[in-house]
This record gives C-alpha cells, structure tokens and sequence, in this order.
C-alpha cells in the first residue's frame, strides 16, 4: 500500500519540471530570435541609411560621370643622324652601292654633289634619308662599302617637343572653330570685321604650327645620314709613322709633275697658234711674198748743177776814161 502512495505525487512533478522546460527553452528561443533579428534589422536600416547618404553626397554627380581616359602615352620621338668619311676604290660604284641601299630600305637621296680635287681625284658628297626603323641597318651596310676614316652619329630626343606641339596644334584648332561660330551669328559689321582680323591672326599661328609639326616627323620618321666618298689613296708607311726622307721626295715629285702637267697643258693651249705660225713661215715666202706686187726701183738721182761763174762787175768812172796823153 505504501509503495503505490509514494509512486502517485511522482508523476505530477516531473510533469510540472517538463513543462518549465519547454516554457524555458520556448522563451529563450523566441529571445534569440527578436534579438537577431533587431540586430539585422538595424544592420540593414544603417546600411540603407549609408548608402542614402552615399547617394544623396555632394559628389555624386561627379561618380556619375564616365571617369576621365587615361592618355595615351607617345612613343619617344628621336631625331637620329649620322656622318661617314669612307676611301673607296671606285667612287661611282660605292655611290651607285649607297644609292641601292638608301632605296631598298624605303628612304632616298636628298641631295648629292660630285666633283674632283686638285690633283684630279674624284670626291662625292651625298645625303640619305633612311626610314629610322632601318637606320641602323643602312649605317651598317654603308660602312662596309669602303675604308672608314671618320664617322659621327647623334640622337636627340623631342618627344616634349612633339607633345607640346600636337597640344597647341588641337587648341589652336578649337579656338579657330569658335571664332568662326561667331561670325556666324554676328550680326554687326563692327564684330564682324573684329573677328575676321582675329581669325585671321589665328590661322597664321595654327599654320606655323601645323608647319613645325610636319618639320618634326619627317625628323623623327626619317633618320639623314651624310655619306662623303673619295678615291684618293692614303700614304702611309711602316708602322705608321711618315719619314721626312719619302715625304721629301714624295712632295718633289709631286711638285715636278704638277708643273709638267700645267707646261703639258700650257703647250695644248698654244699648239694650234704655233701650227698656224709655222704653215704661214713656210707659205710666205714661196706662195704669199711672190704674188705680192713689186716696188718699182727709184730713178736715179740728178746730179746737182755746180755754182755758175759770177758776173765781171763793171768798171767805175775812173776806169771807164780812157788815158789820154
């Protein structure tokens, strides 16, 4: 009997105990949960909130706009030339050789003067404009046509130039279209003449930059190159040191044949007068001289008369009376 009694309040409790709990567990839950959700709410409200401050900010319109290109950057312009000094054997066949190699690589000749020196050699003086990718190619092959005696080479860089040039030329250009749009709608004669001395002023500036732009790349896109070839011999001798002795005899004999040649020369220029002389000293005397009329001889001169014999004077009156004794 007692067992069962002790067995009854049992159930109720743990019951009871369960129940609590639940209720606990239920509570506790439903707190997580506003206060998650609170949490969240609040998150996404202040970060609604920021992004309405973020959208309504002052810069707005400028994140609005396409942001700004980066500039292109331009490629260094370089304005490269070059001078050769070469000895050749032949100076027209290195010329005609310089010239085909100019040609081949896309550039041409600017200018060429030949002539001869003193002693008769043959000297050339030519320009090349070679495109400046193949500049050193062209330097290369033209080097190897002779004997090397001198040769500069010079590289200077305008890339600043060529910027600050193409930035005046689009300027300058901008600034002629809004003189211009004003003319368009001038409507008195005063403004118009204004802006047509404007313009004009303008235009004069863009074509002296159009013109300094052009200068700078047919300088940059094409490299000069100034070839001089001569066939005159260098004399050296031994170790490359003259000696008095052979540069003497050297120098004489230049001197004796210089003046041979200009006596050579000097005889030339006279021999047709001395041929003319000659065929006239042989034709005078026997074709010219036995034509030619002759002198009639002079008479021979009268022999003066001697002086006559002067007169008796006559007698006075003493001797005209006679003696009368």
């Amino acid at each position: 009997m007692h067992p069962s009694r002790s067995a009854r309040p049992a159930r109720p409790v743990r019951t009871l105990a369960g129940i609590l709990l639940a209720a606990s567990l239920a509570v506790a839950g439903c707190g997580a949960d506003d206060s998650g959700g609170g949490a969240s709410a609040k998150s996404a409200a202040k970060s609604g909130a920021n992004g309405a401050d973020v959208a309504a900010g002052p810069g707005t319109a400028d994140r609005a706009k396409p942001a700004p290109k980066t500039p292109r950057l331009t490629q260094n312009a370089i304005i490269r030339t070059a001078s050769l000094t070469l000895r050749v054997k032949d100076v027209t066949k290195a010329l005609e050789q310089a010239r085909t190699t100019a040609e081949d690589a896309g550039g041409y000749v600017g200018e060429e003067s030949t002539g001869r020196d003193a002693d008769g050699n043959e000297h050339t003086r030519v320009v090349l404009r070679v495109p400046s990718a193949r500049y050193d190619t062209v330097l290369a092959a033209l080097q190897g046509t002779g004997r090397l005696i001198d040769r500069t080479a010079r590289a200077e860089d305008v890339t600043d130039q060529v910027v600050d040039v193409d930035s005046r030329v689009k300027s300058q250009r901008a600034s002629v279209d809004r003189i211009r749009a004003l003319m368009d709608r001038a409507t008195k004669l005063s403004d118009v003449v204004a802006l047509e001395s404007e313009l004009s002023s303008r235009q004069a500036d863009l074509e002296a930059l159009l013109a300094r732009q052009a200068s700078l790349k047919d300088r940059t896109s094409l490299a000069t190159i100034t070839l001089s070839l001569s066939g005159k011999p260098v004399q050296r001798t031994s170790g490359g040191h003259s000696s008095g002795v052979v540069d003497a005899l050297s120098g004489g004999w230049h001197v004796f044949v210089t003046v041979l040649r200009w006596i050579v020369l000097a005889l030339g220029a006279a021999l047709p007068f001395l041929v003319c002389a000659a065929l006239l000293a042989l034709l005078w005397p026997r074709v010219v001289r036995p034509r030619l009329p002759r002198r009639r001889e002079p008479a021979p001169a009268v022999t003066a008369p001697g002086p006559l014999p002067s007169a008796r004077p006559a007698p006075g009156p003493s001797e005209e009376r006679p003696d009368r004794d």
